[in-house]
């Protein structure tokens, strides 16, 4: 077993972070202007929706601040077409679902690296804070950058997290921000971020925070004909510290950066209300590590090169309900990852308006339980990309293909599973009809598919060794529409829509066998998706204090199963997925103050593939306030921020028999030096 104790993690990054700044920090006396770190910021802020070919979400910057959202998944959902599914609130487990695809098919990228899991393919974006995020993107399909690494190319849909890049005015070589906040739930959960200037060329950052809450808050349990009570949730605490360093360097037309990140929590998992039960003794572990580097540099107008690393390790320690201890699904596992990964690509520019892209990628998963009669799985995986783009001014193609070559290994030759290789093509094209009309049209076509998880094919009793990938198709056409209007009070609007159509054949499911307790992997279904995406964003300003924003975001979502004609539940609308959501926020700024109000609505939902009266789960909405008021004082800028979340005191569930919290606050106090 392996426990790393939170203050000793603290000490070694603080102790590591400051030895490396002094003996950085040499020649920190001469005056510099690395002015662009400020541009790499403004750039990456300034990147609107209508410049990218594929559809692309983004908050970012004050944005991304004023948003009621204690974490990634928090912040993700106010992006269309998306669900979050939430596991009982503060602590339980947090996935992502673009497009109704599976939370398997959406890859998860750190500061441009992907986030791994060969265990079960699925990263928990509860545990990503938003202190240290500079910005959050979403795109369905893939960056339409070609110059970017072959993993960037496979995933039906991506999640970005971009850190805070440190950026310093003229005369300051560090700066310094300590965050408290507290609230319902007995939320403790300080934090602290500090930038370094070690030199003209390389700076720092230090990011550490602790969270502790209860996770006890009230809820109203219904039973159909039966009585309605109030209960409280328990086993929902959670203790978690999470340290990063990041180093930040610049070369001759080119950067690099390196970050360390160690994340270490227990949480319980307050479980499942059923048969009047309303308490739960789950218990989890974790341990995450990661250290990633990127190169990047121009050669010549010809090539340019990127070089990315990584090595992870990953602990989880599950124990369930000790209560029932007699009982056939009693479980005390520990599993262990490790995950290596490097990465080359090279962009060629042929001509001004013609360029390629070649990425090769090697990727290292081992996975070791404690399991009886454990599989002990090792995964060798290679992709190589190949991709073009041109360039015409108002025609942009891009074309790309993938090929995925996977080799295992496991404690018997028996017992490996084998994978052919894959080929799996992506074709786009962008339209701009004219050159100051603000109008823009965008298609793609990609068709990709994703490996059966080291569970799926190895899990004791259960994996199946013969499964096959799922595979997706995605179709989209979509237009975008962006337009100043300097004279008006209304000052900018920005509109992006989206007509999908998905397809994801050999789902992979988990089915009962001879007994409750066995469960055996299949490769059963057929999926289709048919759906529509809508944004819309829009700023006024009045005289020269008061600024409106707003955003608002709506999905129609047709997601049915088509596996069987045979099944009473064929066309019917798949587990979780609403026809319509959508989301709303509105922020007013007055000088220093700002009000934000922000609304998520998910329609009525089935929990099962039977769309019938006794799965169907109600529509449920809720309504955040936040007011927040920015002050200074002999050079000390400070923040304080109040939010009432659940304005109304709704009473739903994400997922059936989750209960989620009602009407509860947050206080949130910055400094920064």
């Amino acid at each position: 077993m392996v426990h790393i104790h939170n203050h000793v993690v603290v000490c070694l990054f603080f102790l590591l972070y400051i030895c490396t700044s002094y003996t950085l920090c040499a020649d920190n006396a001469e005056t510099d202007s690395t002015r662009i770190y400020r541009l790499q910021e403004v750039v990456f802020k300034s990147r609107v929706l209508t410049k990218d070919i594929f559809p692309v979400q983004s908050l970012s910057g004050e944005k991304l601040e004023k948003l009621n959202a204690h974490s990634v998944a928090d912040a993700i959902r106010y992006f269309s077409g998306v669900q979050i599914k939430d596991y009982g609130g503060i602590g339980g487990l947090k996935t992502v679902n673009i497009r109704s695809m599976g939370s398997n098919h959406v890859g998860v990228f750190y500061d441009g690296i992907e986030l791994g899991n060969a265990q079960n393919g699925v990263i928990d974006l509860g545990r990503f804070s938003l202190d240290n995020m500079e910005a959050i993107s979403l795109y369905n399909g893939q960056k339409s950058n070609i110059f970017q690494p072959a993993k960037d190319y496979g995933s039906s849909g991506s999640v970005y997290l971009q850190s805070k890049v440190p950026f310093f005015d003229t005369d300051k070589k560090y700066n310094i921000r300590a965050t408290f906040k507290t609230g319902s739930f007995g939320l403790a959960n300080p934090s602290i971020l500090w930038e370094q200037k070690l030199n003209k060329n390389i700076s720092s950052s230090f990011s550490a925070e602790y969270m502790y809450t209860t996770g006890r808050y009230k809820f109203r349990y219904k039973k159909i004909d039966g009585y309605d009570t109030t209960a409280i949730r328990h086993n929902g605490d959670v203790k978690a510290l999470r340290a990063e360093i990041g180093l930040f360097g610049l070369i001759p037309d080119g950067n690099w950066r390196t970050r360390i990140y160690a994340y270490n929590s227990e949480r319980g998992y307050p479980g499942a209300v059923v048969k009047n039960r309303f308490s739960n003794e789950d218990r989890q572990w974790d341990t995450n590590f990661f250290l990633q580097s990127s190169f990047r540099k121009k050669f010549n107008t010809f090539y340019s090169l990127l070089l990315n690393g990584k090595f992870a390790y990953d602990y989880l320690h599950y124990l369930s309900d000790q209560r029932e201890a007699e009982s056939l699904n009693n479980i005390d596992n520990h599993y262990k990852q490790q995950e290596g990964y490097i990465s080359a690509a090279n962009q060629f520019t042929i001509f001004p308006f013609w360029t390629t892209n070649i990425s090769i990628d090697f990727l290292w998963n081992r996975l070791d339980a404690d399991l009886i009669d454990f599989a002990y799985p090792r995964r060798f995986s290679t992709l190589a990309a190949f991709a073009t783009a041109l360039d015409f001014n108002k025609i942009k193609l891009q074309a790309s293909i993938l090929g995925t070559f996977i080799k295992e290994k496991a404690k018997t030759k028996e017992n490996t599973a084998h994978h052919n290789p894959q080929y799996t093509p992506t074709i786009m094209i962008f339209y701009r009809p004219w050159e100051k009309g603000g109008v823009n049209f965008r298609a793609f076509y990609k068709k990709i598919f994703r490996l059966p998880t080291l569970n799926d094919l190895y899990y004791t009793t259960i994996g199946n060794i013969h499964l096959d990938p799922e595979y997706t198709t995605q179709y989209n056409i979509g237009i975008t529409f962006e337009k100043n209007f300097p004279s008006l009070s209304f000052k900018h609007i920005e509109i992006q829509a989206d007509a999908y159509y998905n397809k994801v054949n050999n789902k992979i499911v988990a089915i009962p066998a001879n007994n409750p307790f066995r469960w055996m992997m299949l490769n059963l279904g057929t999926v289709k998706i048919k759906g529509m995406d809508v944004a819309l964003q829009g700023s006024w300003l009045f005289g020269k204090s008061w600024q409106l924003n707003t955003r608002i975001n709506y999905t129609y979502q047709k997601a049915q199963d088509f596996t069987d004609p045979k099944d009473t539940y064929y066309k019917g609308q798949i587990p979780y997925i609403p026809i319509h959501s959508g989301t709303a926020i509105a922020g007013i700024e007055y000088k220093d103050w700002n009000i934000n109000y922000s609304f998520i609505y998910t329609g009525e939902r089935y929990d099962s593939r039977a769309n019938i009266p006794a799965n169907y789960i109600q529509p449920w909405y809720t309504s955040d306030l936040s007011i927040s008021k920015k002050m200074s004082l002999k050079g000390i800028q400070s923040k304080i921020m109040i939010e009432v979340n659940n304005l109304f005191n709704q009473q739903y569930e994400v997922v059936r028999s989750y209960p989620m919290p009602g009407t509860n606050f947050r206080i949130t106090l910055s400094v920064t030096l």
